[in-house]
This record gives structure tokens, sequence and C-alpha cells, in this order.
């Protein structure tokens, strides 16, 4: 694993927006970074990436099983009681899941180390799926990169057969909040996904969905909405409004409602509790004391936390880092700390994509601290032995 320095194509602020890709610059700030990419050997990827990421999510498929017949696992999660038959109906019945990204410490050398699970809303898909796919093969095209480099990316066509193994023959709505650039470039690379495989799709802004009278989800056309894929977590619907009329709802929504026990942090002391030991899984519990020091070596992490928000670590030698935000309230975990390898002046993080059931790609961000966050910039990889 390297990280390679190299020209930008001249071109690719043009090509980004021609895409829809509108949020590569954010604030004046490269969130896209082609500057620079990472460098892999074909066995890291396979051994240290791929097949870790095959089995964390078989193990997590497992933990799913127990907990959705477990009301005492489900309140560890936080979860509230009106949902847990909703919850758990979800996944009796097999409703249909999409995507997920673990994220990793991994430095090239040593076992991949996770630190998370983003199972309901992860973002950052089309520029792994897509765009750093259109990297690699313009760079080779120009002569920039080695005729026989390649990538560890199958997003893209494992998203397309996700979608068409659906079956789906009415309308299938996309649905990100009104004032997020990045979420609706997510929910409309989907879209197109799902227009490519003959599916009828729309695009919907959460603040726009209704609830009629009779408990139906419809557009503002009074249109039924048979199929949402809702870029909005669980953890939020749960609180809101017109999140009990889900489960007697005739919508199919997705991610499904089970996604919920993954989709919070205090799935890893669970993961490590049922899995403990596993080489790719660090130490984790519960932190019953969360107004006191985070012990040398831990990390303290909210149940709900994005971004990096709330997040306080001490290394080793005693080097304190910590995040503000607003998940002050939350439960919180403490994880064994598995610094992230430092390039030059960054922190690296991987990405690890599982498209339906199995791992389809990696991406790879950076940040100037330790806790990654929605500041951090995504760079391009390679497979090169």
């Amino acid at each position: 694993m390297k990280k390679i320095h190299c020209a930008e194509r001249h071109d690719w602020k043009q090509t980004a927006d021609s895409l829809g890709f509108l949020f590569h610059t954010i604030d004046g700030e490269p969130y896209w970074d082609e500057r620079a990419y990472y460098q892999f050997t074909l066995q890291q990827i396979e051994r240290d990436l791929e097949d870790p990421t095959t089995e964390i999510h078989d193990m997590c498929m497992d933990l799913v099983a127990r907990v959705v017949h477990s009301e005492e696992l489900l309140e560890r999660l936080s979860i509230p009681a009106p949902f847990y038959d909703m919850i758990r109906t979800s996944w009796l019945e097999g409703h249909p899941h999409l995507y997920g990204r673990m994220d990793f410490s991994y430095n090239g050398t040593g076992t991949a180390k996770l630190l998370e699970l983003n199972y309901d809303t992860p973002t950052s898909l089309y520029e792994a799926a897509a765009f750093q796919w259109g990297w690699l093969e313009q760079c080779i095209e120009r002569g920039l990169l080695p005729k026989h480099a390649d990538q560890f990316n199958s997003i893209d066509t494992k998203l397309h057969q996700a979608f068409a193994q659906l079956q789906i023959n009415q309308p299938f709505y996309f649905a990100s909040m009104k004032d997020s650039i990045e979420d609706k470039g997510t929910t409309d690379y989907l879209r197109l996904v799902a227009e490519k495989v003959g599916i009828e799709s729309r695009h919907i802004d959460i603040e726009d969905i209704g609830l009629t009278n009779e408990g139906r989800f419809v557009d503002l056309e009074d249109r039924w909405i048979p199929h949402l894929f809702k870029l909005h977590a669980w953890e939020f619907i749960f609180h809101e409004p017109f999140g009990t009329a889900i489960a007697e709802s005739d919508t199919q929504f997705f991610e499904p409602a089970w996604k919920s026990i993954l989709s919070n942090k205090g799935i890893l002391p669970l993961l490590w509790e049922f899995n403990k030991g596993h080489p790719n899984l660090l130490a984790s519990h519960l932190d019953t004391e969360p107004g006191k020091a985070v012990p040398k070596g831990w990390v303290r992490k909210p149940f709900f936390s994005r971004e990096g928000a709330n997040i306080e670590l001490q290394t080793a030698d005693g080097l304190i880092v910590k995040e503000d935000g607003p998940y002050t309230d939350a439960p919180f975990i403490l994880q064994e700390f598995a610094p992230l390898p430092r390039f030059g002046d960054s922190y690296t993080l991987i990405g690890s994509w599982v498209i339906g059931d199995q791992a389809a790609g990696i991406g790879v961000r950076e940040d100037d601290s330790l806790i990654t966050k929605d500041s951090s910039r995504f760079l391009p990889h390679l497979i090169l032995d």
C-alpha cells in the first residue's frame, strides 16, 4: 500500500460537472482529490480487505438474526420498543437490502481493523462506484497509468444486478433532504442505476413525502409511493411524527427496517461479544461512565454519531483528540483504539463496500485528523503488482 503523488487531469472538474458530480469541491476545498492515488497489491486487496469484508458481513447477518428475537438486545441498541415488531417482521419476511459500507484502519501490512459499520445511509457511493473508475479508465487511455492497472471496484456492476433482482414493476422513489447536495448526488446515482435496469424511478425530497388519512405514503401529486429509497436514517425516523405509520403502510422501504440494528455503533460491542478475538474486530463495550476521561488506547463514540461528531480518543502516548457535535445525550461505547495510518500529513481510512451480500470495492478517504470528518478528501486507488 503506497500513496503515489501524480498530476491531475487538466479537465477533471469539467468532467465532474458534466456528470453531475457537484460536490467535488466543498467550501473551496477539494473533496475529490486526484493529486495522489493509493496503490495496493492484489494480495492486499483480496486477503486483507475483500475476504474480511465478506466474513464480517456474514457475522453481521448472523447477529441481526439473533437480535430480532431478543428484546434485551434491541433495548441495548437504544431502539424504541414500538418498532421492535416492524424490525423483526422486515427481517423474517426477507425485506431486500442494497448496500452498506465498512470503515477500516489498514496500513498495508497489518490486519485491517473494523472501525464501524455504515449500513443504513452510507454516502461517498458515487465517487467510489463511478467517478474513481472513470479516473482509472481515462488515465490509462491517456498514458498516465500502466495499461495493466486495475481497481477493486465492481460496485456499479453489482448495483445494477441488485436492482435487476428486485424485479420491481412499479415506481421507485429516491429521497434525500432538500439542502444536501451530497445526499442528492447519492440518490441521483442510485436512481439512474435503477432506470438502466428498466425501473421507473423518481426523485422526491424527504420533506415532500405525505401521508394520507388511510396511512399511505404519497408524493406532492398524491401519487402512491410503492417503493422508497430514503437517505434518511432509521434512528431519526423512529422519533419523527410519521415514523409509527411505516409498519402499517404499503410502501417498501430501502434500506429495510432491520438495517437499523446495524446502523448505530451499539452494534460494535455485540459483534465483539459474539465473535470475541476475531482478528479484524476491535474490543468494544458499552461506556457506563461517559463523563469520565477516555482511557489511554481507547475511543469513545456515541451510538448515533455521524462524520466524526462527538468522538473522543486518547492514544497510548496520552494524546487526546476529540470532535464536538450534537450527540451529547446518546449512549456511548468504548472501542479499542486502532490508529489510522499516516501518509505525509494525512490519516487514511478505507471504506469497503458491500452490495447485497457481496464485497464490491473500496473508497479511500483522508483527513488531517485521526478522526475522519465531513471535511475529509476522497482519493482514487488502483491495484498494481
